[in-house]
């Protein structure tokens, strides 16, 4: 689909990278990796089209489409969730207009023998067929379905872009990418503004929908669950591995080490010679075999081996007094802005030394929670810090609030107090902004390299509880590893909000899911709860929230109140008996749906039988009446396969 040959791209005297040759084809799934600052995001502007490379060649074929997710973009602010997601389809209204003023026409006209007639009518069925396989009517179904899965409610949909954050703006955005269907789709870092529920339905779709996909992202769990191609930029090379992410990592390894063996055998060949030469250089009967060890020497290419970055963060959180038994304690929480209600009702005890996660979609109410433990926003109910508790806060626009004028020296310097001060360039070095990296200004800064500084501000203090709000946002992956392993080894409490399965994943011993005005506790890890959550059918993580949407009949499951748990032998059975509930109305909207089919079917065989007879042909109600009963037998079969895969779930 796209063929890239010999590309090289330089910002200075060194290329970013050269000579990199690879094709995207139909059905590949491509992780493209490498340290921050490879070149990831300027490889994916070149494959859109957007950047010049310095020289090479990238083919694209005149009938292949692209869409380019890029990490920020100028959002719109004057239309409703629903008119933006609708430009995706403009192409389909243009093509209607044109064939609703050529079906005017024909109804204007009586020179039905004419071969301008004639000509008119091939015209307009050409163009109506064409309209037929692009969707027809049936994208305002796509559209719902869409902006449903990515987290988005019925009520949103007419609501102005304005209202919403950057980051669900960024939703709408990936929505409008997903509906226009492109035959290849590049995203970068599509995960950042998504929940896990919005995440695992986007992995779902580029699985089973997308034709080919080349991804950034520094979620290891999407790129291992979408991917089965990955692409490094390493080294000023591209390097091709068709495996998936895990499966590259142990390659890669296996690849360095042998590289490792032949730089070491390569690098005792070169000081044989040069001894030999040291040694003979001024001897006149060697001089043949000194010159013949030179011209070797100088043929000898230098074995590369592939960059890894060694500069690891060592975080460490400092000592610090031990707090109650109890640092947070909520009884009967609630939060209201206007009539709009949060939660309600929060009843939530979080001990010392526990590692706990908050999730639930964007919205829910886990940073609302997270200023009231900070006592940053009023609430109603009872909230207790326990004794000797010392907060330290890491907020999701944390980054975004440093100083752009001062340098990552300076915006240090600033906040460190006593003997710290003497060791600030040895914390710079572990965080990797070491040697001339401490001058760069924080205006010039990346997005990870933001994200690592401010990290540094909320070590400066001893803490006893830390309050970690999406941490791992532009955070690459060693930087990931390296943080998870300080929280596990942090001697406090944390409280942990964040989409990343994999990040959370061995790290939590207990999830609070955030949902519909309520939090519920779960015990266990983040995998625990998203396989309870899938086993006991109460989540719409995936295909069920669009199914509400677009079929019109889901309703959500309203869960158990907090307060009054069932004894374990009353949930199983009230859990059987709500399951079989379940599968029945499942079966029964199946079975609907495969009667409205058939029924269809049937209405547009005899349709096509009439506009088959010649004086029939240009019936222009019959016509009508054909490309309505195929746009509802379209949206019909599309629906049943929905609700059989969903009947399929439960059942599973």
């Amino acid at each position: 689909m796209i063929s890239v040959e010999k590309l090289k791209v330089e910002f200075g005297v060194k290329p970013l990278f050269s000579d990199a040759s690879f094709v995207i084809n139909d059905r590949d799934r491509i992780a493209l990796v490498g340290k921050n600052g490879a070149g990831k995001s300027t490889m994916l502007k070149i494959l859109c089209g957007l950047q010049k490379p310095t020289d090479g060649v990238v083919a694209v074929p005149a009938d292949t489409t692209i869409g380019y997710l890029p990490q920020v973009m100028v959002l719109q602010d004057d239309t409703t969730v629903r008119e933006e997601a609708r430009k995706a389809f403009a192409g389909n209204t243009e093509l209607k207009a044109r064939i609703e003023r050529m079906n005017d026409e024909l109804a204007a006209r009586t020179d039905y023998d004419s071969a301008e007639y004639m000509a008119l009518v091939d015209k307009f069925t050409r163009e109506h067929e064409r309209y037929m396989m692009m969707g027809a009517e049936g994208y305002e179904a796509d559209i719902e379905r869409t902006l449903a899965g990515l987290g988005f409610t019925r009520q949103d949909l007419d609501r102005p872009t304005s209202e919403f954050s950057g980051g669900w703006r960024m939703r709408i955005e990936l929505a409008k990418i997903l509906l226009e269907r492109p035959d290849v789709l590049l995203l970068d870092e599509p995960t950042n503004h998504l929940d896990i529920e919005s995440i695992q339905w986007l992995e779902q779709f580029l699985a089973q929908s997308a034709r080919a996909v080349v991804l950034v992202s520094h979620d290891r769990a999407f790129i291992n669950n979408v991917t089965n191609r990955t692409l490094e930029i390493t080294c000023g090379r591209v390097v091709d591995y068709r495996v998936k992410y895990d499966e590259y990592v142990k390659l890669r390894a296996e690849r360095r080490e042998q590289q490792l063996r032949a730089y070491e055998n390569q690098q005792k060949e070169i000081a044989d010679i040069k001894d030999f030469i040291e040694r003979f250089r001024y001897k006149p009967t060697k001089a043949v075999q000194v010159q013949s060890r030179i011209k070797q020497l100088e043929k000898i290419v230098p074995i590369e081996i592939d960059d890894v970055d060694n500069s690891a963060m060592h975080l460490k959180f400092p000592p610090c007094l031990r707090s109650g038994d109890y640092p947070v304690t909520c009884s009967g929480l609630r939060k209201d802005y206007g009539e709009h209600t949060v939660f309600s009702n929060v009843d939530m005890t979080i001990k010392r030394g526990e590692k706990v996660a908050f999730v639930g979609r964007n919205g829910e109410g886990k940073s609302t929670l997270v200023k009231c433990i900070m006592g940053e926003i009023p609430f109603s109910g009872t909230l207790k810090i326990g004794h000797n508790v010392q907060i330290g806060y890491f907020a999701q626009n944390q980054a975004q609030l440093l100083d752009e004028s001062l340098t990552v020296y300076q915006t240090i310097d600033n906040v460190a107090k006593g003997d710290i001060r003497l060791h600030i360039n040895d914390l710079l070095g572990a965080f990797m902004f070491g040697g001339e990296k401490s001058e760069k200004k924080v205006k010039v800064l990346s997005g990870g390299e933001r994200s690592r500084l401010a990290m540094i501000r909320l070590l400066l203090e001893p803490v006893n509880l830390l309050i970690l709000d999406e941490p791992t946002n532009h955070l690459d992956m060693q930087s990931k590893d390296v943080l998870k392993e300080a929280i596990k080894a942090f001697d406090g409490t944390a409280i942990i909000v964040s989409h990343d399965r994999e990040f959370l994943d061995g790290l939590v011993s207990k999830v609070y899911e955030f949902g519909g005005g309520r939090v519920k506790e779960h015990l266990g890890g983040i995998y625990d709860f998203i396989a309870g959550k899938q086993a006991d059918g109460a989540s719409d993580m995936t295909i069920e929230a669009a199914l509400a949407v677009n079929a019109d009949a889901g309703h959500k499951q309203t869960e158990p109140a907090a307060a009054e748990e069932p004894s374990a032998g009353k949930q199983a059975y009230a859990e059987r008996k709500e399951q079989q509930k379940l599968i029945r109305k499942a079966e029964k909207a199946v079975e609907d749906a495969e009667a409205k089919i058939s029924k269809l079917e049937q209405r547009l065989k005899q349709l096509g039988e009439e506009l088959a007879k010649p004086e029939k042909a240009s019936d222009m109600a019959l016509v009508n009446e054909y490309t309505e009963t195929q746009k509802q037998l379209d949206d019909e079969v599309e629906r049943w396969e929905q609700l059989s895969e969903e009947l399929e779930r439960i059942n599973g």
